[in-house]
C-alpha cells in the first residue's frame, strides 16, 4: 500500500471517529434535555402536592374532591338505611315472637274456657280456674276468694301453695283487695322485686265480674321461678279469665243451689207420697 492510500485510510477512520463522537455528543445533549424536562416535571408535581394541602386546587382536583365527598355521603346514607332496616327487622322478629306467644296463650285460654263452661260442677270449675292460673299465668301461690252475700265479705274458697285457713276474709272496700272488689279494677304491684308475701297486699288482684257485678277475686302472692315479670299478654289473659271464670262460677253455683233445692223438694214430695 502506497503512502497516499495509507493517508486516505487514516483520514476515513478519523472522519468515522468524528461522526461517532458527534452522535455521542448529540445523545448526551438529548439526555441532558430530557433530564432537565423530568426535573421540571418533578418540580411541578411537588408544587401540585403542596398546593393540595395549602395552595389553590385545579378544576380536576376540585371535581375529584367533590366526587369523593358525594360518594362518602352516599355511603353514609346507605349504611344508615342498612342500620334502620336491621333495626326494623329486629323489631319485626320480636313482634313476631310476641304475636306467636300471644296466639299460643289465647289458644290455651280458648281451650281452658271451653273446659270452664263444659261443666256445672262447682268444684270442677274451681279446679279448672286453678290450673289456668298455674299453667297460663305462672302463679305459684294464689287464692280464689268469693263474695259471701250474707256477710258482704270475701272468703278464700281455694288456695294454691298456701294454707287456706291463713288467708283472712276481706270486707268490700277494705284494703287493696276490698277496694279492687268494690271498683272492679285490676291491680298489679308496681315493683315485684323484693316483694314479701302480704295477705293484704298481693302481687295481683283480679276481680271476677259479671258485667259490673263482682262476685269474687283472684289474688296472687308469688310467681313461678321461671316467670320473673308479667308480659303484655298476661294483662289480656287476666281480663279474659276474669270474665270467663266469673260466669262459670256463677253458673255452677246457681246450678248447685237449684240441684239442692230440687233435691229438697223431691225429698219433701217423697215424704208426702209415702
Amino acid at each position: 500500500m502506497t503512502e497516499r492510500e495509507e493517508d486516505k485510510l487514516a483520514g476515513k477512520k478519523a472522519e468515522e471517529f468524528l461522526q461517532v463522537f458527534k452522535k455521542g455528543a448529540e445523545f448526551t445533549q438529548d439526555l441532558l434535555k430530557e433530564n432537565e424536562r423530568l426535573r421540571y416535571r418533578l418540580l411541578q408535581l411537588e408544587e401540585g402536592v403542596r398546593g393540595e394541602s395549602g395552595g389553590a386546587e385545579d378544576s380536576e382536583t376540585v371535581r375529584m374532591r367533590l366526587r369523593i365527598e358525594e360518594l362518602e355521603r352516599q355511603k353514609d346514607e346507605i349504611l344508615g338505611r342498612i342500620k334502620q332496616v336491621e333495626a326494623e327487622n329486629h323489631d319485626f322478629a320480636n313482634r313476631y315472637i310476641d304475636i306467636e306467644n300471644e296466639n299460643n296463650m289465647l289458644a290455651n285460654l280458648y281451650i281452658a274456657s271451653y273446659q270452664l263452661h263444659s261443666t256445672l260442677d262447682f268444684r270442677e270449675v274451681l279446679q279448672v280456674i286453678t290450673e289456668i292460673v298455674i299453667n297460663l299465668i305462672g302463679a305459684e301461690e294464689f287464692a280464689i276468694m268469693l263474695l259471701d252475700e250474707k256477710t258482704n265479705k270475701l272468703q278464700a274458697v281455694v288456695a294454691e301453695g298456701l294454707d287456706q285457713r291463713e288467708i283472712p276474709s276481706v270486707g268490700i272496700g277494705d284494703g287493696i283487695i276490698g277496694q279492687m272488689a268494690k271498683t272492679g279494677e285490676n291491680y298489679f304491684i308496681d315493683d315485684m322485686e323484693g316483694y314479701v308475701r302480704d295477705f293484704g297486699h298481693p302481687l295481683v288482684c283480679i276481680p271476677l265480674k259479671i258485667k259490673e257485678h263482682v262476685i269474687g277475686v283472684i289474688v296472687i302472692y308469688k310467681l313461678l321461678v321461671q316467670k320473673s315479670r308479667f308480659a303484655e299478654v298476661d294483662f289480656e289473659l287476666f281480663t279474659l279469665l276474669a270474665g270467663h271464670a266469673a260466669t262459670a262460677i256463677f253458673s255452677s253455683k246457681l246450678y248447685s243451689e237449684s240441684e239442692r233445692k230440687l233435691s229438697t223438694i223431691q225429698g219433701f214430695l217423697d215424704l208426702l207420697t209415702k
